[in-house]
């Protein structure tokens, strides 16, 4: 048996959480105060997922870059392969709150969107 010791992200309580896994397998979750803190530490230990947030080029625009974020989560182990494809991004003024950027994103079915308008210079 594996016991994991993680620290919840759900809600500001920050809940010392331990998971006993068998097998890949979730046996018991303890140390959470609500049920957040159950979802979370299941899905941490089996399934790990982050949403990405970071910024593209923007040419002709009043601003050099403008912030963008992965709709969704995206599993942990695809992050550094969606920071690529995001850093090659070069976006053309104007752009919007929710243009989506990237569809589909390295096969994860989560859009890129932009989150900082950015008007034409």
């Amino acid at each position: 048996m594996e016991k994991r010791e993680l620290t919840c992200i759900g809600c500001p309580m920050g809940c010392q959480i331990t998971v006993e896994l068998e097998d890949g397998q979730v046996l018991s979750v303890a140390g959470n105060t609500c049920g957040i803190g159950d979802k979370y530490a299941r899905n941490e230990v089996t399934h790990p997922e982050r949403t990405v947030t970071s910024t593209a080029i923007v040419v002709g625009g009043q601003g050099p870059r403008a912030s963008v974020k992965t709709k969704g989560n995206v599993p942990k182990d695809k992050i550094a392969d969606v920071m690529k494809e995001i850093d090659g991004l070069v976006l053309d003024a104007p752009v919007k709150i929710g243009d989506i950027v990237i569809k589909d994103v390295c096969g994860t079915g989560v859009d890129v969107v932009v989150t900082r308008n950015i008007s034409k210079e």
